[in-house]
């Protein structure tokens, strides 16, 4: 492909153009609503898609769906295309695959709890520092156990057996409080309620199916559904940014091609930086600047240039800015802010011409042939080729049926996890705790279902069945006297020392026995006392006793 293929976005005074090869260097689209962000979106995805480059899209209120059906009807879209003297418009269908985390609109979307990380994790439960310490614990502790943490039920699974030896693991990892795994665990059944579960589980997405193309040579246009999504905002927002660093870890480095292997736009991207901590932004921010290299662009499609942090603003080389609106403070903040992001234009003011910009009407900017910006132009965007609004039930259930990956992941799969071993419910194998990280797949970390998925089909008969590891063997193919699972994993304790022998019980006395005992100890006490008195003298009456005579008498005597 030739270093000059490029995607007309729109014109005015002089056409506009997005050059395929900074197709990488990341963009922003942003304005208010209802200015015609989501038509400049769907022209540039449809741009990419006909140069060959995979796009992933989310289509937060329906409209992009019908990107997969033919358009050029549009009156709008055919006024606007005579208005930029577009030779021979009309209507294309792209080729489209529909995603659906609930898997309603689309192929269900799927990952596992270990590939979302505690980070994530953290995040997408509001916990806080503390709570996000012992979830790091939690996480190690299955990870050394050999558990595998694949869906809900595992992790809830880990969370408990983990407060019940909360004790134990505070002298090896820190302080693990029951109360603040009671506190993960509610804001899990929040999480749960929500939905949020069916997100967690296998098979998980293989992201080699989102980065295809067509049999004529056009880039699939991955589409999520998130109209119900967006519901749960963090949810939203925390799937896009696992997306996005799923991207970033798998794709190789390939420096800078002459078109992008894979564009992702971000929709509603201030979900993203909403109360993020700052180790969540450094990590986006990091990831943005990096993930160049690999040929992967990143689209923020938002309302305020504001939403989107500084660190990350400045990575943004491709600009398209739609009307602001400067009704408060904030507003007129706003707009100059987005009029100085842009190299200035001498013909007009920026911040001026933001506030007065018709609907499919902004302000551009694009990096030219030395990768430099372009003085900001204003223009009227390109009307697309597909249809411009939703596709319908119809359309949408035949672009599923007739998808390459129609059946691969309806189905769901529940192989032996940590909640089948901590239950006692896996077909085998015991867990051990120890200082070394006990692994089942020789080091090697799984990714979702990368790797093949050890069975009791590869273990040879003769051979005895594997005691350590989550998954083990089945019962047939283990010898007769191999160790059941347990239905609850213990901390491994010293053993107990062998039990003292006792000296053996007194027989005790019989009842005639204790009576006389008690008799006998009776007039031993009453003689005491009497001669006590006898000596000594008591009561009122008394003259003192024996002793107190011949003490009076002796004194006598000297006297007289």
């Amino acid at each position: 492909m030739s270093d000059d293929a490029e995607i007309f976005v729109g014109a005015s005074d002089s056409d506009q153009y997005l050059l395929l090869k900074y197709g990488n260097r990341h963009g922003l689209v942003a304005g208010a609503t209802g200015t015609g962000k989501t038509v400049t979106l769907q022209t540039l995805a449809e741009g990419f898609s006909a140069f060959g480059v995979p796009v992933f899209m989310a289509d937060v209120k329906g409209d992009l769906s019908g990107i997969s059906q033919p358009g050029g009807d549009n009156p709008k879209a055919v006024e606007r295309a005579k208005l930029l003297k577009i030779e021979g418009y009309k209507g294309r269908s792209f080729p489209t695959i529909y995603w659906d985390l609930f898997g309603d609109k689309g192929h269900p979307v799927r990952t596992t709890v270990s590939e979302i990380g505690p980070v994530l994790m953290a995040r997408l439960l509001q916990l806080n520092d503390t709570q996000e310490g012992v979830l790091n614990i939690v996480f190690k502790v299955a990870d050394e156990q050999g558990l595998l943490l694949l869906d809900f039920k595992d992790l809830q699974a880990v969370l408990q057996w983990t407060a019940e030896n909360a004790g134990t693991l505070t002298t090896k990892y820190g302080n693990v409080s029951k109360q603040t795994i009671g506190t993960i665990q509610r804001a899990l059944l929040t999480l749960q309620q929500q939905g949020g579960e069916r997100f967690f589980g296998e098979p998980a997405l293989d992201l080699k199916d989102m980065i295809r193309r067509d049999a004529s040579g056009a880039g699939y246009l991955n589409v999520l559904a998130a109209d119900k999504l967006m519901q749960s905002p963090r949810l939203y927002s925390t799937f896009l940014l696992w997306l996005l660093s799923e991207l970033f870890q798998v794709m190789p480095e390939v420096g800078d091609p002459d078109r992008p292997k894979f564009v992702f736009f971000f929709d509603e991207a201030h979900l993203l930086f909403d109360d993020a901590p700052k180790a969540l932004l450094d990590k986006i921010e990091q990831v943005v600047r990096l993930i160049r290299s690999k040929g992967v662009g990143v689209y923020f499609v938002t309302q305020s240039p504001l939403d989107i942090p500084e660190s990350v603003l400045g990575q943004l080389s491709n600009r398209v800015q739609h009307a602001l609106r400067a009704f408060t403070p904030r507003d007129q903040k706003a707009v100059k802010t987005a009029a100085d992001t842009f190299r200035p234009n001498k013909k007009f003011s920026a911040a001026d011409a933001i506030v007065e910009l018709g609907v499919g009407e902004a302000l551009v900017s694009f990096l030219d042939g030395k990768g430099v910006p372009t003085p900001v132009e204003r223009c009227f965007i390109a009307p697309p080729q597909g249809r411009i609004g939703p596709a319908t039930d119809a359309e949408r259930a035949a672009v599923v049926k007739a998808s390459p990956l129609a059946g691969k992941y309806e189905r769901t799969v529940d192989r032996d996890s940590a909640y089948e071993v901590l239950t006692g419910r896996a077909t085998g194998g015991q867990v051990r705790h120890d200082d070394g990280a006990a692994t089942s797949n020789g080091g090697q970390r799984r990714r979702g279902q990368y790797g093949s998925v050890p069975s009791s089909v590869d273990v040879p008969p003769a051979a005895p069945t594997p005691t350590a590891g989550p998954w083990g063997g089945s019962p047939e193919a283990g010898p007769a006297d191999a160790p059941r699972p347990q239905p609850r994993l213990r901390e491994a304790q010293p053993p107990a020392p062998p039990p003292q022998a006792r000296a053996p019980a007194r027989r005790s006395d019989t009842l005639g026995e204790a009576i006389a005992k008690s008799a006998a100890r009776t007039v031993t006490n009453v003689a005491v006392r009497e001669v006590t008195r006898a000596v000594l003298g008591g009561g009122r009456g008394s003259s003192g006793g024996l002793l107190g005579g011949l003490v009076r008498g002796v004194l006598g005597g000297l006297v007289k």
